[in-house]
């Protein structure tokens, strides 16, 4: 992975707890970093699964083979039917497979 050099400003209790847990300080604040934004990504898909899109709740609604089955004659080829698992949005549980 390539790396770059940041300057951060951080007060010295900080420093010192990190000095008591890791002496390599960009080793503990690389890990820190990207543990949260794992944390975030994580939020964000949740945020995003308890409020859809408005237009992605209304394709859960009318199901995949309703949008499909609307779509030009000429785009037959885009959506391969028989391809992927089968599911269905159930609202409070998220998308759940096809019985």
């Amino acid at each position: 992975m390539a790396t770059e050099r940041v300057t951060v400003t951080l007060p010295v209790e900080l420093i010192e707890g990190i000095d008591r847990v890791d002496r390599n300080r960009s080793h503990f604040i690389a890990e820190a970093v990207e543990h949260e934004l794992a944390l975030r990504r994580r939020e964000g898909l949740l945020m995003s699964l308890e409020n859809p899109h408005s237009e992605a709740a209304d394709l859960a609604e009318i199901g995949v083979n309703d949008w499909a089955a609307n779509l030009p004659a000429e785009v037959d080829d885009l959506v391969d039917m028989a391809a992927g698992t089968p599911v269905r949005w159930v609202e409070g549980q998220g998308w759940l497979k096809e019985p």
